[in-house]
This record gives structure tokens, C-alpha cells and sequence, in this order.
């Protein structure tokens, strides 16, 4: 069983930055695939970003690519996003997910087993 804990969200303005974390509870954090999904209100959760615990292998949706980096500290069992250059079409709810599978579909949500609460993300024009 892991537990997910995100914190970080918050309002800011278009081209702010803004770092999100993740921690996760369990010994084998290094051993899962770790995505962040973002929901906006009256859409699907689409896929964000994610990391391949095996390869350390990094994915990006198109819209974020140059702009968000995710990036994973084992020691700290904690994986975070760094967004920079916010623009208010990312204001979503943002969630971390762990996978335990390795050969998945990084991008998509059933590659997952477990998810955190989620934390909100707005930004204002």
C-alpha cells in the first residue's frame, strides 16, 4: 500500500512559477512509475507528466513540454513538478499517482494503482 500526499497548489498570476511535491508513504517508492494527472472543472483527468522508476525515462504532454519538469528524490520518497510559466489554461486540480507495473503506458490513468487528493492550482490572466 502507498499513500500519496501532494501539497504546493495555490493561486498565482500567468508566467509565475509554482513547485509541486508529492510524498509517498512505503519502502519501495523507487520501485514505481510516478505520473502527475491534472482535472480542470467539466473535463477529463488527463496526464501530465510522469518517470519511469526503472529507466528514470521522463514524459511530458505537449502543452507543458519546456515549461513543467518532474523530477523524483528516492532519499525523500517525494516526487515534485516544476512549473514554470504558468498560463491560466493549467489551472486544474493536480494529482500524483504511483504505479508498481513497469512495462505500462506511462500516459495513461490505469497504468496507475494509487493517487493522492489532489491540490489546486489556479492561475489568474
Amino acid at each position: 500500500q502507498v499513500q500519496l500526499v501532494e501539497s504546493g497548489g495555490g493561486l498565482v498570476q500567468a508566467g509565475d512559477s509554482l513547485r509541486l511535491s508529492c510524498a509517498a508513504s512505503g519502502r519501495t517508492f523507487s520501485s514505481y512509475n510516478m505520473g502527475w494527472f491534472r482535472q480542470a472543472p467539466g473535463k477529463e483527468r488527463e496526464f501530465v507528466t510522469g518517470i519511469r522508476w526503472s529507466s528514470g525515462n521522463t514524459y511530458y504532454e505537449d502543452s507543458v513540454k519546456g515549461r513543467f519538469t518532474i523530477v523524483r528524490d528516492n532519499a525523500k520518497n517525494t516526487v515534485y513538478l516544476q512549473m514554470n510559466s504558468l498560463k491560466p489554461e493549467d489551472t486544474a486540480v493536480y494529482y500524483c499517482a504511483a504505479g508498481s507495473r513497469s512495462i505500462v503506458p506511462i500516459r495513461q490513468l490505469s497504468s496507475y494503482d494509487y493517487w493522492g487528493q489532489g491540490t489546486q492550482v489556479t492561475v489568474s490572466s
